[in-house]
């Protein structure tokens, strides 16, 4: 595949081969054969073309807002002090929804910041890669880098810093503490090649962890980045069929790979295909321990679903246990006529126990309920919790499952869980219909002891005002009245992942 093609690959959730560009993002010569060759269903029946990802909360939001003393109902708690930042795509200057996948839209980040018991402001913000800058009729300051994108996934604080993240390819984008953007971002000179969107953080040992795939690459590497905020270890791991790898999972003794079987197609790349990812029937779904230190990995068939997201992971003994979101196979990235990504069921939650001494992995449903964007507290990331929160937001299910434009006749609904892994029990924090929630966000009080000690934090939107709120719950009343709900001034687009930027 020729650099030029390579370079076409890769833009979106790294998922994406633009041809030609129709309003920023192309389907290209070929794009009917390309679509069908990427698993893809054409436009629904009688020639109507659905767009569910463009539609409702998912539609895009136009411009950029600055809004300061937000009104508030309830009392924002005075030791919340920093930014909620949530980012995800929202794509500018889109003239044919026909070119257009969710996971390719230039990314957005939204924030309030809190100080004091007020919300002090909102504001919504593109990154502004080369792409968007020039959109905009903004200069680009400073070169180019490779494989540019809007990073549209994820928001991280890092040293200090704030960091809009994507996979497979982009640098991830600096942002200041009013989201203007800053500039690429490579980790002081040491990060070579591509990066994840879904870095873990070990706050006990101080480093940040990545595992990268990228469609030329035969293998995925894992990144440590150390202390000092440089990259200090980077591991070729060898696989086949160049696998996407979404999200992985660290414990504190190994570094967990979860080989999906949905693989790069050159093909459908070369054809124009806007998404050139299939479903490989071919392609073990395979779990793969590696030492953190580096060392040979061991690999673990399991029967193929769709890994969405990690919970958490731990060491238990002999075993390994890992919890995630994940959705019934097959489960096409590239969606089928829908505009965005589509399933075959939807997301639960569960657990693989990996036994480490037999050879074996046994798989746990946790909880059958419809749910996503699943968080822990973030000081126990790669340790063993106690609690978990999850998102359901039922605009964003119908939209997976639809196909041809029809909807799944199934009734979800929209709300935020807690689940309780000691008790086997959960908490279900409910709200109206329209009203879906986006992931929750830990924060934990100031001072606090118990692991549930603190508030969760949420974009949920105001069908009523048309508009969205940031709801903070606590999370030891979590079925109680929401703490505070800050009123925004315009619509937060359901979307992807964020974080809590407490001020240093």
């Amino acid at each position: 595949m020729t650099s030029h093609t390579r370079r076409r690959v890769l833009q979106g959730a790294a998922l994406a081969a633009a041809g030609s560009v129709v309003g920023g993002y192309g389907l290209g010569p070929g794009a009917t054969t390309a679509r069908a060759a990427a698993g893809g269903g054409g436009t629904p029946a009688g020639g109507a073309t659905s767009t569910p990802f463009l539609e409702g909360a998912f539609a895009p939001v136009t411009e950029e807002l600055t809004a300061f003393d937000l009104p508030v109902t309830g009392r924002v708690p005075r030791d919340l002090d920093g930014r909620y930042l949530r980012t995800g795509p929202n794509p500018l200057g889109l003239e044919d929804p026909r070119a257009h996948h969710w996971m390719l839209g230039d990314g957005m980040v939204h924030g309030v910041r809190l100080r004091d018991g007020r919300a002090e402001w909102y504001r919504n913000r593109w990154v502004r890669s080369s792409q968007v800058a020039e959109k905009l009729g903004e200069p680009y300051p400073g070169p180019v880098p490779p494989d540019d994108f809007p990073c549209n996934t994820h928001v991280i604080p890092y040293k200090g810093r704030i960091l809009a993240v994507q996979e497979s390819g982009p640098l991830p984008y600096e942002l200041d503490g009013e989201l203007g953007t800053v500039r690429p971002y490579d980790f002081r000179g040491t990060l070579k090649g591509a990066f994840t969107a879904h870095t873990k953080y070990d706050a006990a040992a101080d480093e940040l962890h990545a595992v990268a795939y990228y469609p030329t690459w035969d293998h995925v590497r894992h990144i440590m980045i150390d202390r000092t905020g440089r990259v200090a270890r980077t591991h070729k791991i060898p696989v086949t069929d160049a696998p996407m790898m979404h999200d992985f999972a660290l414990t504190e003794k190994y570094v967990v790979i979860v080989d999906v079987p949905i693989t790069f197609d050159p093909a459908a790349a070369e054809a124009g295909a806007i998404v050139p990812y299939i479903w490989n029937k071919r392609h073990p779904m395979r779990l793969g321990v590696m030492p953190r230190t580096g060392g040979t990995t061991r690999w673990f068939e399991i029967d193929p679903v769709y890994f969405s997201h990690t919970l958490n992971a731990y060491d238990q003994g002999d075993e390994l246990v890992l919890e995630h979101i994940s959705m019934p196979a097959p489960f096409y990235a590239a969606g089928r006529g829908n505009g965005g990504p589509s399933s075959t069921g939807k997301p639960t939650l569960n657990r693989w126990t990996v036994d480490l001494r037999a050879g074996r992995v046994r798989t746990t449903r946790i909880d059958d309920m419809a749910q996503e964007f699943p968080r822990v507290n973030e000081s126990l990331v790669s340790r063993r919790h106690r609690f978990a929160y999850t998102a359901s937001a039922a605009e964003m299910w119908r939209a997976y499952e639809t196909v041809d434009g029809v909807p799944p006749d199934e009734k979800f609904t929209n709300c935020l869980v807690k689940q309780d892994m000691l008790r086997g029990s959960k908490q279900v924090h409910r709200f109206p219909k329209g009203a879906g929630a986006s992931e929750p966000v830990f924060v934990p009080r100031r001072g606090a002891r118990d692991e549930d000690d603190g508030y969760i934090l949420s974009y949920v939107h105001d069908p009523d005002r048309g508009a969205s709120d940031l709801v903070i719950l606590s999370a030891q009343d979590f079925k109680g009245h929401p703490l505070a709900r800050v009123h925004l001034p315009g619509r937060v687009p359901l979307g992807f992942h964020g974080s809590w930027v407490a001020d240093q």
